[in-house]
């Protein structure tokens, strides 16, 4: 009976394909979080998978060797069924790869998989390549039967697909490449659509760029603008060409007064692109430092990324006081920020003194830390820029909420928790660790080091670990960057005792509970290893 004439084993080898595609489809879900982190990067993507204690490829290689031994046992097992030998021995494969899957799920990962149409048709062409991919590879192994003719070979015919786990993540990268024959014409004709819905819109634009503090700014912005003003603004960390036009065309711009666009960048020319699309009436910059290193390269091209924005600035730009300087030769019609002062911060709060316009204002907010004010103050002194008045700012100031996983204050069982989940940079890193030392009790800081720093990244992390000298307990997230955490801490005096290293956050949560009672504070900062 020949393989490719016999309806039955046609049905086999589909059925198979199927069970085995959905399975892979599934281990892919987390992973598939860091390719759209990635910006659906094959590159940033494959740096994810090859990072150092990422253990993504070693729990992939035990799955198929795992799968491998137990269809080889349970085929052998059930010899007596003859041709469906094979085919039983499929059975703990599958229960296998559930139990992946579900252990999966338990691995704490930053970059959680948002559900955008691109993401979830992306999954589609995953999910059809995984299918074909295993229907060949099963018919070539039945083929390879009927040509064989071994009744041992036969019963062990299906042991190879369990290494099909191992060709997962190259798998998802063919998928993307091929989803992108899709992708970038119709992202290049979205990208178009929302430059020319602004360029048609009276809606007054605010760009927003530096190397820190921007998403934080733009909430705060929001916060006041909307006081007065029917303000649209980029969701979340949206910040890219595609984020930007999805905010655009998904609103209706007649509706609103002001368009807040946070601008991002890890390459030379990216502002300027995003200034393209949207060239701000008003632009801000929070502040410059080495984040970003890794593709920027050197700082030059730090400052001469963020500085695009002042090319295509129309109105007024306003640069953060401590960066003012960087700036000096472009001749935009810049004014430096510097209308906070008499800053006080405690555990309840900041206060300051507000100055705009020749009037001052003594303000209380509920965001904690000295670089919060300063934050503010980039934003107060926009919205005095775009109309508003010094009373109608300061009262918009004390109403401001917490920034969700941005020293977030959350109050949990007696216990203070400092959720920062999202910083990543050196200066908020180091305002953060200020916040935490405000408390009263004790004070623990879980972080698993700082990203993204390039040539840097040693040093600074060097530099946190003495930061963290003199807190009651340090709890470090995996082992990708905390080596070099732990020996900032040791060398600067801190106690060896006071500080653990957990494989996961999962594993500092457990930690935790043991540990925690009421009065404590701990800082959750840049809390999850896995950020691309």
């Amino acid at each position: 009976m020949g393989i490719f004439v016999s309806v039955p084993k046609t049905i086999e080898c589909i059925a198979l394909a199927v069970v085995l595609a959905v399975m892979l489809a599934l281990a892919a879900y987390k992973p598939m979080g860091v390719l759209q982190t990635s910006g659906y990067s094959g590159k940033k993507f494959f740096k994810w998978v090859k990072k150092k204690g990422n253990m993504a490829l070693e729990r992939l290689a035990l799955l198929s060797l795992c799968c491998v031994l137990c269809c080889a046992v349970a085929s052998l097992c059930f010899s007596f069924t003859g041709e469906w030998a094979a085919v039983i021995g499929m059975v703990p494969v599958v229960i296998l790869m559930t139990v992946y899957c579900v252990a999966d799920t338990k691995i704490a990962l930053r970059s959680e998989v948002t559900h955008t149409p691109r993401l979830n048709r992306l999954y589609v062409v995953l999910f059809v390549v995984l299918a074909l991919i295993s229907y060949i590879f099963i018919t070539l192994l039945n083929f390879a039967d009927e040509v064989w003719g071994n009744n041992f070979f036969s019963y062990l015919r299906y042991c190879p697909v369990g290494l099909l786990p191992l060709l997962l993540f190259p798998l998802m990268a063919l998928a993307n490449l091929i989803a992108k024959i899709y992708e970038v014409p119709h992202n290049g004709k979205y990208i178009k659509s929302a430059k020319a819905k602004l360029k048609n819109s009276d809606i007054k634009i605010i760009g927003i760029t530096g190397s820190y503090g921007k998403t934080s700014t733009k909430y705060i912005l929001n916060a006041l603008l909307s006081r007065k003003y029917r303000v649209l603004s980029t969701p979340r960390s949206h910040n890219t060409p595609v984020g930007i036009a999805l905010a655009v065309n998904n609103a209706k711009l007649e509706d609103y007064d002001i368009f807040i666009a946070e601008m991002g960048a890890r390459h030379v020319g990216d502002i300027a692109e995003l200034c393209e699309i949207c060239p701000p009436d008003v632009s801000l910059i929070t502040g410059i430092c080495g984040q970003h290193l890794e593709t920027f390269k050197t700082f030059e091209n730090v400052v001469k990324a963020k500085g695009e924005i002042l090319d295509a600035t129309k109105g007024q730009a306003i640069i953060a006081d401590d960066c003012y300087d960087l700036f000096a030769e472009h001749p935009a019609n810049k004014s430096r920020c510097a209308c906070v002062s008499d800053i006080v911060c405690s555990a309840e709060g900041t206060s300051f003194t507000l100055d705009l316009g020749g009037e001052s204002r003594r303000v209380t907010t509920k965001l904690l830390g000295e670089h919060s004010a300063h934050n503010i103050a980039l934003a107060a002194q926009s919205a005095f820029a775009v109309g508003m008045t010094v009373d109608e700012i300061a009262e918009a100031v004390e109403k401001i909420e917490f920034i969700e996983h941005r020293l977030q204050l959350i109050k949990s069982g007696g216990v203070n928790i400092l959720d920062d989940g999202y910083n990543s940079n050196v200066k908020g890193a180091a305002a953060a660790i200020e916040v935490l030392k405000l408390f009263g009790g004790r004070k623990i800081c879980v972080t698993p080091g700082l990203v993204e720093l390039g040539v840097m990244e040693d040093e600074e992390n060097f530099n946190l670990g003495k930061k963290l000298v003199g807190l009651d307990y340090v709890i470090l997230v995996g082992d990708t960057l905390v080596t070099a955490v732990k020996r900032g801490y040791v060398k600067n005096g801190g106690d060896e005792e006071k500080l653990i290293i957990k494989p996961t956050l999962a594993a500092a949560q457990e930690e935790l509970k043991n540990y925690l009672h009421d009065g404590d504070t701990v800082l959750f900062l840049n809390d999850l290893p896995d950020v691309v």
